[in-house]
């Protein structure tokens, strides 16, 4: 293939090899990596009509590829890893199942775009996400101390 999907945390020779052998080697079947997560069922389906969200629901789709994406997304919360803190991060956001699903999705396009382009993978892109989450998550938190601050010395006046 040209490319090491065992480098990627999370991802175990079994599952690349069950990976592999579901979704080959060529890209070109999809447009895009957003049609084949779509393909591999580790894509939300939310249903929307009049602005409301009507449904939820994870469709019914047989697919192993993506049974072996979910199992790998859910060992990923014990992993000290930067994948494993998007994992316990979208497991908090969205709860369990969402959190799974999100990671999975995450790791569907990461394996996409190294086979499709013949790259190695690169934990260092994580890091830089993570490290500028991390600074809007301080500056969010700062603010809201501020505001809270704020608020205490009005009450406290009153």
């Amino acid at each position: 293939m040209g490319v090491d999907l065992c480098a990627i945390e999370g991802i175990s020779e079994v599952s690349a090899l069950e990976l592999i052998s579901e979704i080959g080697t060529d890209m070109s079947k999809w447009k895009s990596s957003k049609h084949m997560t779509a393909w591999l069922n580790v894509v939300p389906n939310t249903k929307i009509t009049g602005g409301k969200i009507i449904s939820s629901k994870m469709q019914k789709k047989k697919n192993h590829a993506g049974q072996t994406l979910r199992m790998s997304a859910s060992g990923l919360s014990n992993s000290k890893s930067p994948m494993g803190n998007y994992s316990r991060k979208m497991k908090a956001r969205l709860g369990k199942e969402g959190g799974v699903v999100a990671t999975a999705h995450k790791l569907a396009r990461i394996i996409y775009t190294m086979i499709k382009e013949k790259v190695p993978y690169n934990p260092e892109i994580m890091l830089s996400d993570q490290a500028l989450w991390r600074e809007k998550r301080i500056k969010s938190l700062e603010k809201q101390l501020s505001d809270l601050k704020k608020g205490g010395l009005a009450s406290a006046v009153a």
